[in-house]
């Protein structure tokens, strides 16, 4: 389990949560249960740390204050609109018995092993995430879809999943998709048959033999024409020398 150490604060104004700010801190607050909430800072370094692993708002974290640890539960983080850095965070107090409302990541393993997927499927994910309620020390890290022996056609409900019979979807009254294996978006064109290739490659052959027939019919009967013109000019020539 990951854990903080965290001091308490008692600032006022804003320009004392600035100096927080500044001294490389980040004001938090603990917040849950029928204990007064406790307004803390914990150090930004060792916060982005957390932040950057997956499932940061889904996993419980232990949050040490004076040496005494409390479970708590991220439940929203503000960043600088600028920056990007995490300016404030609210922990949820995990307490056993009380149940809350928490989205939890879907994971898919075993991708290697799906036949649908080395036929070019393509997996299609609904829900990447999926809203559960159930008590703060059950939460589910993540839900888990095993992709073993999955072809294309098949698909993932939330039935598919085991989960612990504390452990509740918000969504009721239907068996909702998580995702489906669906076939490729893009079909391969199919081969011409060899026949047809044969077939227009004679059609061709047919129309270019046809081209030359023409060009030599049209060359001989050119040849024709100049020959009759010739014939005529010397017999007209003749005539006129006779004159």
């Amino acid at each position: 389990m990951n854990s903080l150490e965290a001091n308490i604060r008692s600032n006022t104004t804003k320009g004392q949560l600035n100096t927080i700010r500044n001294s490389g801190d980040v004001p938090a607050i603990i917040y849950g249960g029928k204990v007064e909430n406790q307004k803390v800072s914990i150090s930004k370094k060792l916060l982005k740390v957390l932040i950057e692993k997956e499932n940061f708002l889904s996993n419980i974290i232990t949050i040490n204050i004076s040496g005494k640890p409390q479970d708590v539960l991220p439940r929203e983080i503000k960043y600088h609109i600028l920056t990007d850095e995490p300016t404030h965070v609210d922990f949820l107090r995990v307490l056993p018995g009380v149940k809350i409302k928490i989205e939890v990541p879907v994971n898919f393993i075993n991708n290697e092993m799906s036949p649908g997927l080395k036929r070019g499927g393509v997996l299609n994910i609904v829900r990447r995430k999926v809203e559960l309620k159930c008590p703060s020390e059950k939460i589910p890290e993540s839900l888990t879809i095993d992709l073993d022996g999955v072809d294309i056609g098949e698909s993932f409900k939330i039935s598919s999943i085991k989960l612990d019979p504390e452990v509740i979807p918000t969504i009721q009254g239907r068996d909702f998709v998580i995702a489906t294996l669906a076939a490729p978006t893009v079909m391969k064109e199919p081969e011409k048959p060899a026949e047809a290739e044969a077939t227009e490659g004679a059609e061709g052959a047919e129309g270019a033999e046809g081209a030359t027939t023409a060009t030599a019919d049209g060359d001989k009967s050119g040849a024709d024409t100049a020959k009759s013109d010739k014939k005529d000019g010397g017999d007209k020539k003749t005539s006129e020398e006779k004159k």
